[in-house]
């Protein structure tokens, strides 16, 4: 329903500071308690633990009313300062060092992985929101591509959470499963942790895989990975560019254009040239560390408040389908390439 400029004042105190700082403080406090778990669990992301506790609290317990606003900031302000501050962890010079053939691959598991699973979403059935995002989670950095890509295209809200809880739940899986299979392999480990590195979807998930694998597998693997994670920066212009296309014979009054390249991404590439380029002292890269999970945490637990089993159950066994043969096409790429180049 179009809404009236007369309604315009009586909306402005729902986006209050005040009325946002419960939600908000719920999450940080959410993303403490996960950085305690890890600290205590070192094998245990706190990012993940921030997106089950999410999950179950929402299916569990009915949250007040008053704590939506922030929760909704959390989810999309504080994720996009923890993205910033994530290009702080982006040493080019190491990702670089990596070398071409390993970086082609890596763009090939990034174009292949996004490209594969929209034609395969459309052949199982899945909408193409639905598809891009999982697509996108799949592909380069688990549930934070998700919540920065769903900014750019046409989506449901119940479709960025189901595509957070599929990363979820095949991401973990991973964990246990790349480095088994691959142990059977009798690859050396820096081999297996290329392999892991161009598989995996979350960050999190390969340093535990990684560190399983054991040798210098986790490494290698973190560097890989990071390097996908770079490609979110040329895939959101790509998307912002095909939104633009898509929807330009199709105006809506009131409705704003898509970003070519949205602030934080910029801020994101901005801040992998400081890490890179400008000589701070560690301690500096320490801190922002430590901001970064606290801040992508409590944006994993406010995402994960949003993922319901009622909505999976709308979803039906397709986005499930979908989200299978993505991790096959992923890891299937990831390791034809690995090791065409070792």
């Amino acid at each position: 329903m179009p809404r009236s400029s007369s309604s315009a004042p009586t909306a402005r105190p729902t986006t209050a500071p005040t009325s946002v700082l419960p939600g908000i403080a719920f999450c940080l406090f959410a993303a403490l308690l996960a950085l305690g778990v890890q600290q205590l669990l070192p094998a245990v992301s706190a990012l993940l633990v921030a997106i089950l506790l999410g999950i179950v609290t929402a299916n569990v317990v009915r949250l007040p009313e008053t704590l939506r606003p922030g929760i909704a900031v959390s989810a999309k302000r504080l994720l996009r300062l923890g993205i910033v501050l994530l290009g702080l962890s982006l040493a080019l010079d190491d990702i670089f060092g990596l070398g071409w053939p390993v970086l082609l691959v890596v763009v090939a598991v990034v174009t292949l992985g996004l490209v594969g699973t929209v034609v395969l979403g459309r052949l199982v059935g899945v909408g193409r929101a639905q598809s891009v995002l999982i697509a996108a989670g799949f592909s380069i950095c688990g549930a934070a591509a998700v919540a920065a890509v769903e900014g750019t295209i046409e989506r449901e809200d119940e479709e960025v959470a189901n595509a957070i809880g599929l990363v979820v739940v095949f991401g973990t899986a991973m964990i246990g499963l790349a480095p088994a299979v691959l142990a059977l392999t009798g690859l050396a480990p820096e081999v297996q942790g290329l392999i892991a590195g161009g598989a995996i979807h979350e960050v999190a998930q390969v340093v535990a895989a990684g560190g399983i694998i054991g040798g210098g597998a986790l490494a290698v693997a973190v560097v890989v990975k990071l390097a996908r994670v770079l490609m979110l920066a040329p895939v959101i212009l790509v998307l912002g560019l095909v939104e633009r296309r898509r929807t330009a014979g199709a105006p809506v009054a009131g409705a704003a254009r898509p970003p070519l390249v949205p602030l934080f991404v910029a801020g994101f590439i901005l801040a992998a040239c400081v890490r890179t380029f400008v000589p701070l002292p560690d301690v500096a890269f320490d801190v922002a560390k430590t901001a970064q999970v606290i801040l992508l945490s409590a944006a994993m637990f406010a995402l994960g408040l949003g993922v319901s089993l009622a909505a999976f159950r709308r979803a039906g066994v397709r986005p499930i389908l979908l989200g299978a043969l993505s991790t096959t096409l992923v890891a299937t790429v990831a390791t034809t390439g690995m090791l065409w180049v070792s």
